[in-house]
């Protein structure tokens, strides 16, 4: 580790009998925590690449000529907080820093319906240093660190309090204006009129006119019906609302989601939303924007290319099927987006609606997870939506239907569930042309716990070209996934590192919900292999290697 704080790593060139810089972590000097110390702002485009914020001078000299930035920044003059008032009578000021990656540490939400009371709030308190508004108020408590720019320049501005005398006067500027205006008023009125028609055909071209928090775009109703050609291409809908395909001016495709049965506040959707925003990752769906006009909220999201799950594996589309190997890549990265959401999250989110229908799918057929954080949006609505939604019902735990506490093991209850569809590719209940009902889940928990060929419960389409041992692997997870008691089941956390072959997993029972289907064997069929199934073709010893036995088990299950 270096004066900088980043960790790297160097080989050594013979040929040029020098030291190459192989590997950084953090990649960025700019990512480094604190890295030009308090009041300083961070420019990774720049030389020195650390400046104190203006207002402010460097704590030590001495430290930053030796690009020592860690010391930080103090004021050049204190603060009039106490009283909020100088001798003159003039109280502490802002100035706005543009284009800033605004910082995590002491951050604190207020409240407020303007720019000019979120100032006031943070005037009013005397720890406060700095606030940002943009659609909701930001304050800082005590030092700012962290501060720094994008390579792009992108970012948000942040107002920094500072002492009156320190912040530049703006009597010149007033009076070049007055001068400008005085000496020919025919000029003025030309110049506003080509402003005001610049700004019209701004209007007409942008689709997003405000930024917020977190990167997210407020779009206006107006704009996405232009994006949309007035909603006219449906790409689905559910119990939350319906999706339409969009195309911004940039030529960028979007999904437009008109939300349905919102009875929240302008200032709660708005905050929901930006939580929301702020969860970035590969295996969920990016939120872009959103807009909310009267009783108009919708949800703008990165467009999927290849739509959902469910289209590819429960429906053949184009005479393609899924294969083994892309179907567990998939299952991989819906567990990986599932445990982010569950356990890298500052607050657990629980996403209570997962199915193949919210796994959609990009160009290269990387999975993410949609229609995360609806809960909350909906309100108190949503358990009701959400048990009476068709396709919903087949993937619910039975905590939903009981009334107890739901937990994220809810999640993974519906996850189980739809393992079982990556292994038949089909749904797990179907009713026949005579009325009975087959259930897959149980035929394959039977054949898993009973020893047999698991490649016999595997869909016939893919004519037995899979993993046998990855096979039995999802197949136990499933099982796990879908015990009665929540307790017995794994968390996302574990899933994730059993389908990496960091962990090995015991034998399941059968769930005892299991058994309530066969209480009536004259309407219960289960599937069975089909001609294709029997096919002589072998399958290859997997190659995933555990790096631990570890065994994810219950006290019940040992017995």
């Amino acid at each position: 580790m270096d004066v900088s704080g980043q960790i790297k790593q160097f080989t050594w060139l013979s040929s040029s009998g020098q030291w190459n810089l192989f590997w950084s972590q953090p990649r960025q000097h700019c990512e480094v925590y604190a890295y030009c110390g308090a009041f300083g702002a961070c420019y990774p485009n720049s030389l020195p690449s650390c400046n104190c914020l203006t207002g402010f001078e460097p704590k030590s000299g001495h430290d930053w000529d030796l690009s020592d930035y860690s010391s930080g920044c103090v004021r050049k003059n204190h603060l009039q907080c106490e009283s909020n008032s100088t001798a003159n009578g003039e109280k502490d000021k802002f100035l706005m820093n543009p284009g800033m990656v605004l910082p995590e540490e002491h951050l604190q939400s207020v409240a407020v319906g303007s720019a000019a009371e979120c100032e006031s709030n943070c005037l009013n308190n005397c720890s406060c240093t700095a606030y940002a508004y943009d659609s909701g108020c930001s304050i800082w408590n005590e030092e700012l660190v962290n501060l720094h720019q994008h390579d792009d320049g992108s970012g948000n501005p942040i107002h920094i309090r500072l002492s009156s005398s320190d912040v530049p006067s703006g009597k010149n500027n007033k009076g070049i204006v007055i001068g400008a205006v005085g000496g020919s008023v025919a000029v003025v009125l030309v110049l506003l009129g080509l402003i005001f028609v610049a700004i019209r055909r701004q209007q007409r071209r942008s689709v997003g006119t405000k930024a917020v928090e977190g990167s997210l775009v407020a779009f206006g109703y107006k704009d996405l019906q232009i994006a949309t050609k007035s909603f006219s291409e449906k790409l689905g809908g559910g119990g939350f609302g319906s999706v339409f395909k969009g195309t911004l001016p940039d030529s960028s495709v979007i999904a437009v989601k008109k939300l349905e049965s919102i009875s929240q506040g302008e200032k709660q959707f708005r905050t929901e939303v930006s939580t929301i925003g702020a969860i970035q990752h590969v295996n969920l769906v990016r939120l872009r924007g959103f807009c909310s006009e009267g009783d108009k909220k919708l949800l703008v999201y990165d467009y999927m290319q290849n739509g959902s799950l469910e289209s590819h594996l429960l429906h053949q589309i184009d005479s393609k099927v899924l294969d083994w190997k892309t179907r567990y890549q998939i299952a991989l990265g819906t567990a990986r987006g599932l445990a982010y959401l569950h356990e890298k999250c500052r607050d657990c989110i629980i996403h209570c609606d997962v199915k193949p229908e919210n796994i959609l799918l990009d160009a290269e057929f990387c999975p993410k997870v949609a229609d995360f954080g609806l809960a909350k949006l909906v309100g108190r609505e949503f358990s009701r939506v959400l048990t009476t939604m068709r396709g919903t019902r087949g993937y619910l735990a039975p905590e939903w239907l009981s009334g107890v506490p739901i937990t994220a093991k809810a999640d993974v209850y519906s996850y189980g569930m739809m393992l079982f569809e990556f292994i038949s590719g089909r749904r797990n209940s179907e009713q026949s042309e005579d009325g009975k009902v087959k259930f897959f889940p149980h035929w394959a928990a039977s054949v898993m716990v009973e020893g047999g060929d698991v490649l016999r419960i595997l869909d016939p389409r893919l004519e037995r070209i899979a993993e046998a041992e990855e096979v039995t692997r999802i197949c136990r997870i499933a099982c796990w996934c879908i015990q009665d008691d929540e307790n017995q089941r794994p968390s996302m956390g574990q899933i994730v590192q059993i389908l990496e072959g960091v962990l090995e997993v015991n034998l399941p029972p059968v769930p005892r919900s299991l058994h309530v289907f066969v209480d009536n064997q004259e309407h219960i069929v289960f599937f069975t292999e089909s001609s294709s199934s029997q096919s002589s073709r072998t399958s290859h010893p997997s190659s995933a290697s555990s790096q631990s036995k570890i065994t994810v088990s219950t006290e019940s299950s040992k017995a």
